[in-house]
């Protein structure tokens, strides 16, 4: 066997996101061969990729049937996340070491966007990703009680702020920099220019994944947000009833107007499951409703998440159910979700081109 064999074989897997072979992609590194035994590195655009095993035996099966029948191959599975064009277009320092900004919005509130990003947060973090996160909802912050952590951050010697770092996921919230019984009672203006101290004036180092914690609605703060960062994509938060998808609607419709790509739809609460009964699924809410929309407005349906007692038991006790060292049926549909999030910012990285901004002024 030699290496121009191996790399023929190779050439014939094809990723099945990207549609292009693993030779073109360049995802092949560090082949060896030692008599029968073969062994290579296959570097995946995400840590998360939910189609790891298949490629891995599309590569195992190509050097058998085409090279030789006898051979030991053992393909070392890694990762190298791709920076999204948006950050490679951006020419200021903001931000310099993420390799993509991910924004998680939602129409309306109380459809548990919140619980949705942290969980996604914690388990890109788990599986192998380096992930932050940003709580940018500055009068309701929630993320310090969904991690419980209440220490202030600290100041490096460039003072920077330092965020915090639990499971994996480096954190920071208006909630961490003030009292938890106090009110911030602020004008717009102010609170964008919190937002953009979290991003420009914090120390994030190298990320692969940075998630933005967007307040429910379509105003001031997402404004600020979508124009001043260079964001891969967004994820669309609802729950399946019609008042929370006719919200919804609307976030997909902001996102768009400021050339924005919406990477795909989350149902949260897709129906209920009793802890004594974990077959059972009851729609209280509706069905599918969060899935029809992104079928009608052309957008990636990313999963549903059911409305589970230790989903927000996670929430309060400050342990989500993306943490759990043995999943339940919701930590397990956040990490599948989580894997279609990458999945489609991969996608998104490999094939489209960067959008321009497009400004939206008040008069």
């Amino acid at each position: 066997m030699t290496e121009e064999q191996i790399k023929e074989a190779l050439g014939n897997v094809i990723d099945p996101d990207l549609g292009k072979d693993l030779i073109t992609l360049n995802m092949i590194e560090d082949i060896a061969i030692d008599g029968k035994k073969v062994s290579f590195t296959v570097n995946l655009t995400t840590p998360a990729c939910p189609m790891k095993e298949e490629i891995k035996r599309a590569c195992i099966n190509a050097i058998v049937h085409l090279v030789d029948k006898d051979a030991i191959v053992e393909p070392n599975m890694s990762s190298k996340v791709q920076q999204s064009k948006q950050m490679e277009k951006d020419e200021t320092d903001t931000l310099s070491g993420v390799k993509n900004i991910i924004a998680v919005a939602s129409g309306k509130g109380g459809v548990g966007k919140s619980t949705v990003s942290v969980n996604i947060a914690v388990a890109l973090a788990r599986s192998g990703a380096r992930v932050g996160i940003v709580d940018t909802d500055i009068y309701g912050p929630s993320i310090p009680t969904m991690f419980n952590v209440r220490e202030r951050p600290n100041i490096n010697t460039r003072r920077k702020l330092i965020p915090l770092e639990k499971y994996g996921v480096k954190l920071l919230s208006m909630g961490l920099l003030v009292d938890q019984d106090q009110a911030v009672v602020w004008r717009g203006p102010m609170v964008s220019s919190a937002v953009k101290q979290f991003l420009n004036e914090a120390d994030w180092g190298e990320l692969d994944y940075l998630i933005m914690d967007l307040p429910p609605g379509t105003g001031d703060i997402q404004l600020t947000i979508v124009q001043t960062v260079p964001l891969t994509g967004a994820v669309i938060v609802s729950t399946p009833q019609d008042v929370a998808l006719d919200d919804a609607r609307k976030g997909v419709a902001m996102f768009r107007k400021v050339n924005v790509p919406v990477l795909g739809i989350i149902e949260n609460m897709a129906y209920f499951t009793p802890p004594d009964a974990p077959d059972k699924k009851y729609h209280i809410f509706g069905k599918d409703g969060a899935k029809k929309l992104a079928e009608r407005l052309e957008v990636p349906f990313l999963g549903e998440v059911p409305l589970e007692q230790s989903m927000r038991e996670g929430g309060d006790n400050g342990k989500p159910v993306a943490a759990d060292e043995e999943l339940g049926i919701s930590g397990k549909a956040i990490s599948d979700i989580s894997q279609r999030v990458a999945q489609q910012i991969s996608i998104r990285n490999a094939n489209a081109e960067p959008t321009e901004k497009i400004e939206i002024k008040f008069t």
